[in-house]
């Protein structure tokens, strides 16, 4: 018989391998146009990402960083999170460690609830279904940058703790649906953590912590500014599109990077914003990887349940709003 040998050399060709190149080949191909064609605004974006950075993550988030990182460090955590488990433990029913992750994320905001689950994680402090339920509502947008920042796009119209029940209330609900009806039986016999060595000195704990804190400082710099340059390809593409397309380039904006797409998208798309802040767009993702990227944590849950969360904020601020 015949055979077709003439098509054998095709079955070493990984196509999938070579549409994911053409993909980010074409992508960057957009990227570099874009910074050439609209080099300004470029700048523009890119200022804006370092400015947020420089002026409101560092300030806010690497005191907290240090701190936290000597508490973990120190074993300070779960004596700490005593002070807050008359009030939360009934509710929750979990460990120290995991009421020191709900506390610190909630109080002082993204990415700290990605970094203190992923740090305890790594020492072995909390066990695996742990991270997982705490890195699916623990890692929200901070009350500082909210009330700072977020509030002065919003309607004033509307009283402040209707924002703040429905950007922290939301969650909370969802931890504790999470808590009983996912997670129970694997948090509630979670296993025998790994022990654990003697803390070390102040002096060695705080060291640690400050080089740590710089490392992802750092880190979340570079994404926070990447991201926003990337604001650029809206534009691009837009200008090509018929006028009526240009009403997606505000959740573009917003679902590429949210402090940056906040201030383009400006006060027109109140509800648009609010449920976005839940998402927390591509660079909190990013974000969130680069704080827990060395351990096993899937980021593919994480997505998910943002995603829910952020219908769910719809369907809040939806109804709430309707009635008022």
């Amino acid at each position: 018989m015949y055979e077709y040998t003439t098509f054998l050399p095709l079955r070493g060709i990984n196509l999938q391998k070579i549409l994911k190149k053409s993909m980010f080949l074409l992508f960057f191909f957009l990227l570099t146009c874009s910074i050439l064609r609209y080099p300004e605004t470029a700048l523009s974006y890119a200022l804006t990402g370092l400015d947020a950075w420089f002026r409101r993550m560092i300030p806010t988030l690497f005191p907290f960083m240090v701190l936290s990182g000597i508490m973990i460090r120190m074993q300070l955590s779960e004596p700490f999170a005593g002070f807050f488990r008359p009030l939360l433990y009934p509710v929750f029913r979990v460990g120290g460690q995991c009421l020191y992750c709900i506390v610190i994320g909630f109080l002082c905001g993204f990415p700290m609830g990605a970094k203190i689950t992923g740090d305890m994680y790594r020492m072995g402090q909390i066990s695996r279904a742990e991270a997982d339920f705490l890195l699916a509502f623990c890692n929200n947008i901070g009350p500082v940058f909210f009330t700072g920042f977020v509030l002065a796009f919003l309607p004033e119209t509307i009283p402040v703790w209707i924002y703040l029940s429905g950007m922290y209330g939301v969650p909370l609900c969802y931890g504790l649906f999470l808590r009983y009806f996912v997670y129970g039986r694997r948090i509630s016999h979670a296993g025998v953590r790994r022990s654990m060595q003697k803390p070390p000195a102040f002096a060695a704990a705080l060291d640690a912590s400050i080089s740590s804190g710089i490392h992802s400082i750092t880190k979340l710099g570079g994404y926070m500014i990447f991201f926003n340059l990337l604001n650029i390809l809206p534009r691009l593409c837009f200008d090509f599109l018929p006028p009526a397309f240009r009403v997606l380039q505000a959740p573009a904006c917003l679902l590429l990077e949210i402090t940056g797409g906040i201030t383009i998208t400006g006060t027109g798309h109140p509800l648009l914003i609010l449920v976005m802040l839940q998402f927390g767009g591509c660079s909190c993702i990013a974000q969130t990887y680069a704080m827990t990227g060395d351990t096993d944590l899937s980021m593919t849950p994480y997505i998910l349940h943002k995603i829910c969360q952020s219908i769910l904020m719809f369907a809040y601020y939806g109804v709430v709003t309707r009635f008022l």
